[in-house]
């Protein structure tokens, strides 16, 4: 089922919740929570509003949340998150669990750059010009029709945090790596590990067509093209502007940023790792960070003996990312006190299989 069919299928948020005061939500929030216990656990992902992020149980990464979602034995699992982060938990925790995604329409439009058509479609192509050397592999920021996908071809998923393992790995079991579904961590993660860009080529699912500068038999990387609507705003001109006036200011990005800008930085890593930094980094110490806006302004308000600022002056909070909000929580909890479990995430059961083995195959090499 794709996002777009479960948007049909969705429930809509009452008027009323949109009609209380801030005050009067947190209120009633606080009381179906209260009255919940532990029949119900809060997921908050990192990108989340400080407004939902307060009721959490456990905030963290996607992949980090859908495990701690797995370890729970609560009868639901609230994802502050994305649609395919929910997924993930649906897919790793018992059938009987529910998983609710408050606001359906929380997406991600990475994950939607890579349908399972197009993939099936792209996957024959590429057989037909590399024959049976190429493994799958998905950063875990796709549905899971995709990651089902990769599972059924010998593939893995991967995060930004092991990246590099994973992609090493892919290559002790066959010489082309096919990554879906962002260019930009997948031509990051492969020139870290020394591949050249001139052996990486793009398969553009719109056109249906590979994008090649080399070779056909000297490709070792085919990158999908999608990308992150946030981290595609990090530009090098915002690098090249505080290097000039501000030369002291660390640049700290996310692996999604283009390849000049990750470049360009003095450093980069995941949302995990962008945090560890500042955690640790010395009092007075400048920084520019180029990820999502809520984060980025909590990390100011959590550290103010540090100067942070966003790489971009004029980011906004990412608009999918960020659709959960008090109504729509305070909504699904007080369904649950009566009985009524409102949006919920099932993935089918061969989907699961599948996903589940993608899955499996990344900790299994990690661990």
């Amino acid at each position: 089922m794709s996002f777009l069919d479960v948007l049909e299928q969705t429930s809509a948020l009452p008027e009323m919740y949109l009609n209380l005061s801030t005050e009067d939500l947190h209120k009633r929030a606080e009381i179906a929570r209260r009255k919940l216990g532990d029949r119900v656990y809060i997921l908050g992902h990192h990108y989340q509003k400080d407004e939902v992020i307060r009721y959490a149980d456990a905030t963290g990464d996607s992949l980090q949340l859908s495990q701690i979602a797995a370890e729970q034995t609560a009868d639901t699992i609230i994802f502050c998150g994305v649609h395919f982060m929910a997924e993930t938990a649906d897919i790793l925790t018992t059938p009987e669990q529910n998983v609710i995604l408050p606001d359906m329409r929380a997406g991600c439009s990475m994950a939607d750059m890579a349908t399972f058509a197009q993939t099936e479609r792209a996957w024959k192509e590429l057989q037909q010009v590399f024959g049976d050397t190429i493994l799958p592999l998905t950063y875990v920021n796709s549905t899971a029709a995709i990651k089902s996908f990769v599972g059924s071809h010998g593939g893995a998923t991967v995060t930004s945090s092991n990246d590099h393992q994973m992609v090493e790995w892919a290559f002790t079991q066959k010489p082309r790596l096919l990554f879906l579904p962002d260019q930009h961590l997948g031509r990051n993660t492969a020139a870290d590990l020394g591949i050249p860009l001139e052996q990486m080529a793009i398969w553009d699912p719109i056109r249906n067509r590979l994008e090649i500068d080399c070779a056909t038999e000297d490709v070792r990387v085919i990158l999908w093209k999608g990308h992150c609507s946030v981290h595609m705003n990090f530009l090098p001109k915002h690098i090249e502007n505080l290097r000039q006036n501000d030369p002291t200011r660390r640049i700290l990005v996310h692996p999604e940023c283009t390849h000049e800008v990750v470049t360009a930085s003095d450093d980069n890593g995941s949302t995990s790792y962008i945090i560890q930094q500042i955690q640790k980094a010395p009092a007075g110490s400048k920084w520019a960070i180029g990820t999502e806006m809520n984060l980025v302004n909590r990390l100011i308000a959590d550290n103010p003996h540090l100067d942070i600022v966003s790489l971009n002056p004029f980011m906004c909070p990412c608009l999918t990312m960020n659709r959960i909000d008090l109504p729509h929580l305070t909504w699904v909890l007080e369904e649950l006190v009566e009985g009524r479990v409102v949006n919920p995430i099932k993935v089918d059961q061969d989907t699961q299989s599948n996903a589940k083995l993608a899955l499996e195959r990344m900790w299994q090499h990690l661990s």
